[in-house]
């Protein structure tokens, strides 16, 4: 999130250019200041059929683009304005690009912040206009770095901080995305909106807690195709750093799906070792995650969790199955190699939590139907990637994914293949 970097520390450093364009000061005090950054991101994909065959794309090779500006103005302490606009673009997909692939420019974020209350120990900020979003593991409402394009919304967002506890109130609205120039449909509703709150305690797991309510005139699920007004309660439990780190979260959906009534949920496990005295600082981890789908096709009612915005990669860096009616085992293992280079290694298995449910995308809209197989088991990932950090400034990100298709996707698809990812995509940040 490139608006929380702070540069207000290099305030009394030695000028060269670089540090001239992360701060600049617009008064005596320094109070005032502007600090500039941007970034672009190349990227090249070999996707070797991406539907398992179903569609008969079979291999597809094509590049992706992505460059942004930001500009950021603090009028001294309590006001302050963030604008960043974005290009993103696809070349060569057999098919078009997706709607995550292209969008020729665009205004990504353009918001003021207010500080209604500003003291040692809490702070109020008010933050109106366009903006992201990212909470948590991402499992919900996430930025979704992943693909090409970055999420955002229009609206208002309070946020109360205090050493030991924050609290984020918002309601949003979300844009509709073409490909062309400032040609994205601005929302006309409020159909985001809901309450984030952090706790940190000294010696204690971390605990969130949250409500996220969405209003949507058009789902698709496999029960059918409805107005949607749903209500998500959760909380999450989680520990980072060095020994024991687990990240725990379930959550329970409710609300109406056209005359019918929803009643969702999911439960994540993930737990693991990070070995910080050995050489390599190596971690393994396993996840399981349950999340619920239709328990019965056609009765009016819905049992399908709904992901909302959820991060692109939760279940690997290019997934081929959403986080809707899905069992997971996910066990992992990363390492450093050097200074530099950062390599993980997972296999990720996946069966339909319910058959009388379909499998999803990774944005979590409706994919394929399921309710006439009785097969559960869609299929095993195994995957192999690594990050290479020239400097603060570069990075090198390489993938390989193959799909193995499970019985599922055997039974439903006429010629079944298994897929192949490769991607290599290097980024560069000021």
């Amino acid at each position: 999130m490139r608006f929380d970097e702070d540069y207000s520390g290099l305030k009394d450093s030695t000028r060269n250019f670089y540090r001239k364009i992360k701060y600049t000061s617009l008064s005596k005090t320094g109070s005032a200041y502007v600090s500039f950054g941007g970034g672009a991101r190349v990227e090249y994909v070999d996707f070797n059929n991406e539907d398992w065959g179903r569609l008969g794309i079979g291999r597809n090779v094509f590049l992706l683009q992505r460059y942004d500006l930001h500009a950021d103005l603090h009028l001294h302490e309590r006001f302050r304005i963030f604008t960043q606009i974005r290009s993103a673009w696809e070349t060569g997909r057999d098919n078009g690009p997706r709607p995550i692939d292209e969008d020729h420019l665009n205004i990504q974020n353009l918001f003021i912040d207010a500080t209604i209350i500003k003291r040692k120990d809490q702070q109020l900020v008010l933050r109106t206009g366009r903006q992201e979003l990212d909470y948590g593991s991402g499992r919900l409402i996430s930025v979704r770095e992943g693909p090409n394009l970055r999420l955002y919304f229009d609206g208002a967002k309070l946020m109360y901080t205090t050493p030991r506890w924050s609290l984020d109130g918002f309601a949003m609205m979300a844009d509709t995305t073409y490909t062309g120039a400032f040609d994205n449909k601005r929302g006309k509703q409020v159909n985001l909106w809901g309450l984030y709150s952090k706790i940190i305690l000294p010696a204690f797991p971390n605990i969130d807690v949250y409500y996220i309510g969405i209003k949507r005139d058009r789902s698709v699920f496999e029960e059918g195709i409805h107005k949607e007004l749903r209500h998500t309660a959760g909380t999450r439990i989680w520990r980072y750093g060095g020994g024991f780190i687990y990240n725990l979260e379930a959550a329970w959906q409710f609300g109406s799906f056209g005359d019918g009534r929803i009643n969702a949920w999911t439960a994540s496990v993930e737990a693991g070792y990070l070995f910080e005295n050995l050489p390599g600082r190596p971690a393994i981890s396993l996840r399981n995650d349950y999340i619920s789908g239709d328990g019965q096709k056609g009765d009016g009612r819905l049992q399908s969790f709904n992901p909302l915005y959820p991060k692109g990669g939760y279940f690997g860096f290019s997934p081929q199955i959403g986080p809707v009616n899905l069992i997971d085992l996910h066990p992992y293992a990363t390492i450093n190699i050097g200074k530099k280079i950062l390599a993980q290694a997972d296999v990720v298995l996946n069966w339909r939590y319910s058959l009388q449910d379909g499998i999803y995308r990774p944005s979590g809209g409706f994919n394929v139907s399921g309710s006439t197989s009785a097969e559960r088991h869609i299929g095993t990932a195994w995957l192999a990637s690594f990050i290479y950090s020239l400097n603060k400034f570069i990075s090198l990100n390489c993938g390989f994914q193959y799909f193995k298709a499970g019985a599922f996707i055997r039974d439903i698809t006429p010629a079944p293949k298994d897929g192949l990812f490769i991607n290599t995509r290097i980024s560069l940040k000021f």
